[in-house]
């Protein structure tokens, strides 16, 4: 009995660790700027903090278990992309598409 306790502990420990970290929080941007994502309504908002373009929404995503999609605006050109979002760690890589062919990428860093 003591081994199946032993076992089941490791087991839960190990899926535990593998759990997917969530996007939610303030990332540093590819340029440097701060982002802030969170909950509105059934998606994650994406909000500049800092930067020429402090206070714009530039994203909407939709998902979970780390894995995101939905939509990137850059604010420079003021174009929005079919975005995605993958979070590993305190790594956020984003990258946006056109016809989702023609695509950027960059990583931003927790905060």
């Amino acid at each position: 009995m003591r081994k199946l306790m032993l076992a089941a502990a490791f087991a839960l420990a190990a899926t535990a660790g593998q759990a997917a970290e969530p996007i939610e929080g303030n990332w540093k941007t590819a340029s440097g700027e701060t982002a802030a994502i969170g909950k509105c309504g059934s998606v994650y908002c994406v909000t500049l903090k800092t930067g020429k373009h402090a206070g714009k929404q530039i994203g909407r995503l939709a998902g979970k278990d780390g894995e995101y999609s939905g939509e990137i605006t850059d604010p420079a050109e003021d174009k929005t992309y079919s975005g995605s979002g993958s979070v590993s760690g305190n790594s956020l890589k984003m990258k946006g598409c056109v016809l989702k062919i023609l695509c950027k990428s960059q990583t931003w860093t927790r905060l």
